[in-house]
């Protein structure tokens, strides 16, 4: 009824501006593209420019049901598609019509909605002031009479729009906002939100959550969707999820607020997305997160094209430690999770090493010179401590030849054993340069990060190393492997006992094959196993039998 009497009162105008009207349906000459934002009438252009420069103020009162007053509102919302969300332009004497009775809410259908995509209008690819349809899901932008999504609501008949920035949910042609509870939801899936209270508790809750579709989900422990080859991402962002002191800081906006990193903020938003208990589906797509993965390693991951976790771990830590510090020398959560520190002694070897040089200049010191043929001794040993942000171990050759039963045996190797490179004894030689190499860890980390190489690239192709390595899930007791450097502090205790938390695991061949990950739910000590979308409970056991790829260990506290 009273959606009638606003169109009586409008009936004026709308003969008055005959024309405009049939311009908003279809273009009546190519020349015409009232359906591009930003090609408005240039009267509007001066219209809105004169107002702000004059300062000019309409003097006249507004109520809330004065149809005048929703037209000026309209009116102004063609300058908010001129001039984008955020200007200033025909913003001084903005009234927007408040309604809590809107016959459209019905419409809403809550199993299209999806925001984990990029927030660009399905018709201009714009990302300036984007509404997301609640009737179909699809993005258009502005709300004024030239814009797609006014269109659309012409055009399609749907009603009910929220602004993807704001959170503000309008009724369109109409064009009052609505404010319903009934809408909150909505604006939780858009937008999750964690208290400090909540994220306090989260390792203790127990309680599953329902989707839409009626599956039965665990927040924390849902599966992200593989886009296309993406599962060393997934399997990355699945293990990094379980330490628990990155995982609360990036759940709270505020902690990052300072940064202007896009990473940063994807990563914490996908964060937010995976512990959220009031999703509408019980798994989450990491697609504006790969985006920002995408534009910030200059396409060294991409969409499409399988990589390793190692090499990923490797730079988003770097990176969003490098993104979230405030100064060269601070400190940020990462290193506070992650960062210990290694001595490393460095013997180069005691050979002459002859270079030819076409003329005799002199190079350390006086070096003897024959013919052209410089000959010099290098000799010595450097000491220097590095920090590290997680360690690799070297896995034993696999056996070359089948043995008597004509099968190759898959070798075995305790953790124990790969972990000695660390004692401060045993040499590793490197290549290039060719040196002998002796390395001690000296601070451990709160959350320690193994590598085994398991991948080798010769002349002609890459090779796996099959070997297994036997690790305990609980309770690694380092200190009784490896030398570990006093407590700097009087009655401090050293803690050396660490717990798995996650471990990665490569299954097939080396080009072919894919990556999947067990990790721990610590409100009730389970192991889950997760690949992409496929989320299942397992045995602690199993995990043990798995290829280990790359683990992350929690130190006892």
């Amino acid at each position: 009824m009273m959606k009638t009497k606003r169109d009586d009162g409008n009936s004026e105008d709308r003969r008055g501006d005959s024309k405009r009207q049939k311009v908003v349906g279809w273009p009546s000459s190519p020349s015409e593209e009232p359906l591009v934002p930003y090609n408005d009438d240039e009267d509007d252009e001066r219209r809105a420019l004169g107002r702000v420069v004059g300062g000019e103020q309409d003097g006249e009162a507004r109520s809330e049901g004065n149809a005048q007053g929703v037209k000026s509102e309209e009116d102004e919302d063609d300058n908010d598609d001129l001039y984008g969300q955020g200007s200033f332009m025909g913003k001084q004497n903005r009234q927007v019509e408040v309604r809590r009775d809107c016959p459209y809410l019905d419409t809403v259908n809550r199993q299209v909605l999806d925001f984990d995509f990029e927030r660009f209008c399905s018709v201009s690819l714009s990302n300036l002031n984007v509404y997301a349809c609640l009737v179909c899901g699809k993005y258009y932008q502005g709300r004024g009479k030239k814009s797609h999504a006014y269109t659309h609501s012409l055009e399609a008949g749907h009603h009910v729009y929220i602004n993807l920035r704001t959170e503000k949910v309008y009724c369109l042609p109409d064009g009052y906002e609505i404010n319903d509870p009934s809408l909150d939801d909505i604006r939780h899936v858009l937008n999750p939100r964690f208290t400090r209270e909540q994220v306090e508790q989260l390792d203790k809750n127990k309680q599953w959550s329902r989707a839409l579709d009626g599956s039965d989900y665990l927040p924390g422990m849902v599966g992200l969707n593989n886009i296309q080859k993406t599962d060393f991402v997934n399997v990355t962002i699945q293990s990094l999820m379980r330490v628990t002191p990155l995982r609360n800081f990036f759940l709270i906006p505020e902690n990052y607020q300072h940064c202007k990193s896009p990473l940063v903020h994807r990563f914490g938003e996908l964060t937010r997305k995976i512990w959220h208990a009031r999703n509408f589906k019980g798994q989450v797509s990491p697609h504006e997160f790969l985006q920002a993965v995408m534009k910030a390693s200059k396409k060294r991951f991409r969409i499409g094209v399988q990589s390793e976790p190692v090499e990923f771990m490797s730079w988003l830590l770097n990176t969003l430690h490098a993104d979230l510090r405030t100064s060269k020398k601070s400190s940020s959560i990462i290193h506070k999770c992650f960062q210990g520190e290694l001595e490393v002694v460095k013997e180069t070897q005691n050979k002459a090493i002859t270079e030819k040089k076409e003329s005799g200049e002199e190079q350390n010191g006086a070096p003897k010179i024959t013919d052209g043929v410089i000959e010099k001794r290098n000799a010595g040993a450097e000491t220097y401590r590095m920090p590290f942000l997680m360690l690799g171990l070297d896995l034993p050759e696999p056996p070359l030849f089948k043995d008597v039963m004509e099968k190759n045996i898959i070798p075995q190797v305790p953790l124990f054993n790969i972990l000695k490179k660390f004692d401060g004894e045993t040499v590793t030689t490197t290549v290039r340069p060719p040196a002998r190499m002796r390395y001690r860890v000296t601070r451990l980390p709160q959350y320690l990060i193994l590598h085994m190489g398991r991948f080798t690239r010769n002349n002609f192709f890459r090779e796996k190393n099959p070997t297994l390595v036997n690790f305990p899930v609980k309770n690694l007791e380092l200190k009784d492997y490896i030398p570990l450097p006093a407590p700097t502090k009087e009655n401090e205790k050293l803690r050396t006992k660490y717990d798995l938390i996650a471990n990665i695991v490569h299954d097939g061949k080396p080009d072919e094959g894919f990556y999947r990950v067990f990790v721990q739910r610590k409100s009730e000590e389970l192991w889950y196993e997760m690949q992409d979308l496929h989320v299942s409970e397992t045995l602690p056991q199993m995990v043990a039998l798995s290829e280990a790829y790359m683990q992350i260990y929690e130190q006892q506290q």
